[in-house]
């Protein structure tokens, strides 16, 4: 019998038309992956079959669950589904975790909500689901609080107070969108493990074509919150029919052209940053009153050197320190050891006038464009915000000027300029951040996750951007990311990170095809592939 059926479902907020007749099923045990761009209708079918949707909708169709139609239930009877037949595993754990609450306290809420339980028995489902979802006692006890845990340790307590009850149904609305491949891997794992087991049905929403490849039994790919096309995962993947559905898996390969690459005379020349042997260490709590506090030790003598015209990949797990590393590479914290130096100059104990004399040259991208821009500001002000470092700041018209002439070098209109961030997609919010990040004409850019939260399509477009850019105006890139796809299309050279020391590094091709450092290599294998996923499910089939 089918699991969840969705039958003519059609949405609208207001008025304007979401879901457009979207039909499609799910049998327990299976995996249906649901694809498309932000905006394609993906979550708001998740919603509509949790029925957790916003004011003034208007809801059609049918969404049954086990032949029970989830649209006629009241209120009530939704909320004795929800976490018990139905169990859904959000995109951002820390914002559907509570920070003030213990992780026990978390898992056991779901219990208690459905079981007429003891506190104690509550607590005790909580442990033996934590310790399946690989939080063992030993080191996650139940007090301890979600900002304690690494991403993918809180994506696991998000996906242990889904699975506490062996709900029939799960969704997952981007699990693993902001994980790192071997953390991704983990909790991808995790889930087929818990589908298998529970002989439950999961809804795996992603814009990631490579993992619902190596996941999915059946695939439904969304657009203008229509599914345009759909079928077993294989034959779809092999016989797509549809444009868009065609354009995705292009843009998911996608490899941007660099028609200018680093010549022996300017890797022989003065590097544009050098980084000599920087230490960084913070100081531990104190395990006693009179115990003297221990340090840990974030990044340990990294030495490597950017010249001009190239683009260096610095790659790692959650916690390997590359965030410590670009802080002290951007001079915002100090180092204990080593030393920085940009343009021949040393920038990491620079001061005063020097070091906003310097701070012109290296500017940085960060992985929200959103989160870093204050949304009351017109975009015209956040572009022309690194003018404060500049002695002679241009004036109001130099200033537009300058702005105008910048985002249209990023692909925008001029008259962009007059706009607020909210009336921008994500991809074109990027693009005003890398507006922002070029208006000092920098030397070095380091880009922070810039495209890890991007549609695969979208994606391309920057990376095309970045390159034309990188090729036009000579700017360097240092580009932190886990995604390990995008690094090898856009670098010349990689730095792999783990535990604080650069411990492999060398050509980005060179290193790919053939790493010599036993944790590059798990790190290469856990990167999901397209080719590769369907190449391990045509096997699969021939050999069961």
């Amino acid at each position: 019998m089918t699991l969840l059926s969705l039958q003519d479902l059609s949405l609208s907020i207001s008025g304007l038309p979401i879901l457009n007749r979207i039909s499609l099923s799910l049998e327990a045990g299976q995996v249906l992956g649901v694809v498309g761009e932000s905006g394609s209708g993906k979550s708001m079918t998740a919603l509509s079959v949790m029925q957790l949707l916003p004011g003034h909708c208007t809801l059609g169709g049918k969404a049954e669950l086990d032949g029970d139609n989830l649209l006629e239930k009241t209120e009530a009877e939704l909320c004795a589904i929800r976490g018990n037949d139905i169990g859904m595993i959000f995109q951002e754990p820390m914002t559907a975790l509570n920070p003030v609450r213990t992780i026990g306290d978390q898992v056991s809420e779901t219990v208690r909500l459905h079981r007429s339980l003891t506190r104690h028995e509550a607590e005790g489902i909580a442990r033996r689901t934590l310790d399946r979802v690989g939080l063992p006692a030993g080191q996650f006890p139940l007090d301890r609080f979600p900002h304690d845990l690494s991403g993918g340790q809180r994506q696991r307590v998000v996906i242990a107070m889904a699975v506490a009850l062996k709900p029939r149904l799960l969704i997952a609305d981007e699990p693993t969108t902001a994980l790192d491949v071997t953390t991704q891997a983990q909790i991808l794992d995790l889930l087929s493990e818990l589908v298998s087991e529970d002989d439950a049905g999961l809804m795996l929403i992603t814009h990631d074509l490579a993992v619902v490849a190596g996941m999915a039994d059946r695939i439904a790919i969304m657009k203008d919150g229509e599914i345009v096309e759909s079928g077993e995962t294989g034959h779809l993947f092999r016989n797509l029919s549809h444009p868009y559905s065609k354009t995705l898996m292009a843009a998911s390969s996608h490899v941007p052209d660099r028609r200018h690459r680093p010549t022996r005379s300017e890797l022989r020349s003065e590097p544009v940053l050098s980084v000599e042997t920087i230490v960084r260490d913070y100081r531990l709590p104190r395990r006693s009153i009179f115990s003297k506090p221990g340090t840990f030790r974030a990044v340990d003598h990294v030495s490597f050197e950017i010249h001009r015209g190239e683009n260096i990949g610095l790659v790692g797990e959650s916690g390997c320190g590359k965030s410590t590393l670009s802080r002290t590479i951007l001079a915002l914290d100090p180092p204990q050891h080593g030393r920085v130096v940009l343009d021949g100059e040393t920038f990491s104990t620079a001061a005063g006038g020097d070091l906003n004399r310097l701070r012109r040259r290296i500017q940085v991208v960060f992985q929200d464009p959103y989160g870093s821009f204050n949304p009351r500001h017109r975009v015209e002000r956040l572009v022309s915000e690194p003018f404060h470092l500049m002695d002679d700041r241009p004036d109001f018209r130099q200033r537009r000027q300058k702005v105008e002439d910048v985002l249209e070098k990023v692909g925008l209109a001029a008259s962009d300029a007059d706009k607020y961030p909210h009336e921008f997609s994500g991809g074109q919010r990027q693009r005003i951040a890398i507006a922002r990040a070029l208006i000092t004409e920098p030397s070095l850019i380091v880009l922070d996750e810039a495209v890890s939260a991007l549609d695969v399509s979208i994606r391309a477009q920057i990376l095309d951007l970045l390159a034309d850019l990188s090729d036009r105006l000579h700017v360097c890139y240092l580009f932190i990311s886990h995604d390990l796809t995008v690094v090898r299309s856009i670098t010349d050279r990689v730095l792999v990170m783990q535990a604080g020391k650069i411990v492999e590094q060398g050509p980005t091709e060179a290193v790919f095809a053939d790493p010599q450092h036993p944790y590059t290599a798990s790190l290469i294998a856990a990167t999901p592939v397209l080719e590769r996923a369907l190449e391990d499910r045509e096997n699969r089939s021939r050999n069961p």
